[in-house]
């Protein structure tokens, strides 16, 4: 297995793990909390998308699917186009409410199509390569793309615990 294959599994699992979170599940469902200062999975999954879209897109040098694919439009939130969740009071986590799982899946596996393209065809080499700077040390892309792997499963795991508590409702 070489590096493009590795990190293409990786994101691949997070896929998987988005669709085991958000399938079946209404709209009111996805927006569960289980408490009103909690997340809900359609905002977790919202968020990690968000922030594999940002963070990817940049590193690469393309456009975020978000705005470029009409997803911020489709999505409709009270929210600036800019935004990955990153700060959210509770009041904003909760502005995701209406959100379906087909919208999630959707803007999720556009992003993943765009994060697959750019990491298959990278090498060894790609990795050492800077991408932010504001940083002491500097990030580079390894370091970058694993932040994302690991920011994105935490909150798939958290997606998938809040499901476990509203199926035991």
């Amino acid at each position: 297995m070489n590096t493009a294959e590795l990190l293409a599994d990786a994101f691949d699992r997070v896929q998987e793990e988005v669709h085991a979170a958000v399938d079946g599940l209404s709209p009111e469902e996805l927006a569960f909390r289980p408490d009103d200062e909690a997340n809900s999975i359609v905002w977790l999954v919202w968020h990690l998308t968000r922030v594999q879209d940002d963070h990817v897109a940049d590193a690469a040098g393309l456009d975020q699917v978000w705005t470029a694919q009409g997803w911020y439009d489709r999505f409709q939130l009270p929210l600036g186009e800019e935004e990955t969740g990153y700060g959210h009071t509770p009041k904003q986590v909760a502005s995701l409410g209406g959100v379906s799982a087909d919208q999630l899946r959707g803007y999720h596996d556009a992003v993943h199509e765009q994060t697959l393209s750019f990491v298959r065809a990278l090498d060894d080499t790609a990795l050492d390569r800077v991408v932010d700077e504001q940083w002491t040390p500097s990030v580079t892309l390894g370091v970058r793309l694993i932040s994302v792997i690991s920011d994105d499963l935490q909150h798939t795991g958290q997606a998938a615990y809040v499901r476990g508590l509203l199926q035991r409702r």
